[in-house]
């Protein structure tokens, strides 16, 4: 759900480095629940619905270590106003695409296209410098994006696209307005704040009745998977520095793949595979670039 770097500093980190072996393992079971929880979603037959109660679960894992751990000054407000609203559109649209199109299909993409548009906002707004490595990886991000979607007949509808493009298009919003917000709270009462000010408006919007008929294992599990990824993030980010494991996580591109041809039984085509994995190369590019 969230950027890879973007809600992190809630306070100053001491002894990071390269990737332990503790790290590692952390992190690539943090790209596991995300590869799964999205999967839950994607696979429900009600996926707004699904995706509301995922919400106010995500809430509940969170409101204790949000209470412990409260810091919120008023400075953070509008960024949390500003990234609630783009959490907002993103579960929406996530949903939306969701019930269009297949999970192998969604998550390389709206995944993928994040952090090339973070980039080159970051270029073109804040004048940042683009690495020789960054630039090989928007390159790579390109043509995986190309073979997920498909060609000719292969290819998956213009619609889903554009959805699956605004999910990332969202990811990316949210990353940069959180960089600048997370430094004036402390990381969980953001998230949490940013979670209860998107979820309850959408489950209203979704209607009480279709949100009560979603309430089961595979909701309540999305949301469990939803708040654990997030805080095996935030424990990562205390072993490690940030751009391995922003890398590292997005090994849950290939794991979304996996999972829905081992799981959801979903037949994903070799190039939609060889699409995934070069999405995550790019993106390991860009991270360590």
């Amino acid at each position: 759900m969230r950027g890879a770097t973007s809600r992190r500093r809630e306070r100053p980190r001491r002894g990071r480095g390269a990737l332990s072996g503790v790290a590692l393992a952390i992190v690539l079971f943090s790209a596991a629940l995300h590869a799964g929880w999205n999967a839950l979603v994607a696979g429900a037959r009600d996926t707004h619905a699904t995706s509301a109660v995922a919400l106010l679960t995500a809430v509940a894992v969170f409101a204790i270590p949000a209470a412990v751990t409260w810091r919120v000054d008023r400075e953070a407000i509008p960024y949390i106003a500003a990234s609630s609203g783009l959490e907002l559109a993103y579960f929406a649209l996530l949903a939306a695409v969701y019930a269009r199109a297949d999970l192998s299909f969604a998550y390389p993409i709206a995944r993928g296209s994040a952090p090339v548009l973070v980039l080159l906002i970051s270029v073109l707004a804040l004048d940042a410098a683009v690495s020789a490595a960054a630039a090989v990886g928007v390159l790579a991000v390109t043509a995986g994006v190309v073979l997920v979607r498909g060609i000719g007949k292969a290819a998956v509808d213009g619609l889903s696209l554009v959805l699956a493009l605004g999910v990332g298009a969202c990811i990316a919003g949210y990353t940069l307005v959180d960089d600048h917000g997370i430094q004036h709270a402390g990381a969980i009462p953001y998230f949490e704040l940013v979670l209860i000010l998107c979820g309850i408006p959408y489950a209203l919007a979704i209607g009480p009745a279709r949100v009560r008929a979603a309430v089961d294992p595979r909701s309540l599990a999305a949301g469990v998977g939803m708040g654990s990824a997030y805080l095996l993030v935030l424990a990562a980010l205390e072993r490690a520095e940030a751009a391995p494991v922003a890398a590292l996580r997005e090994t849950s591109v290939v794991m979304a793949a996996a999972w829905a041809a081992i799981a959801g039984g979903e037949k994903v085509p070799a190039q939609r595979l060889l699409g995934a994995v070069l999405v995550v190369a790019g993106i390991a590019a860009i991270a360590l670039g």
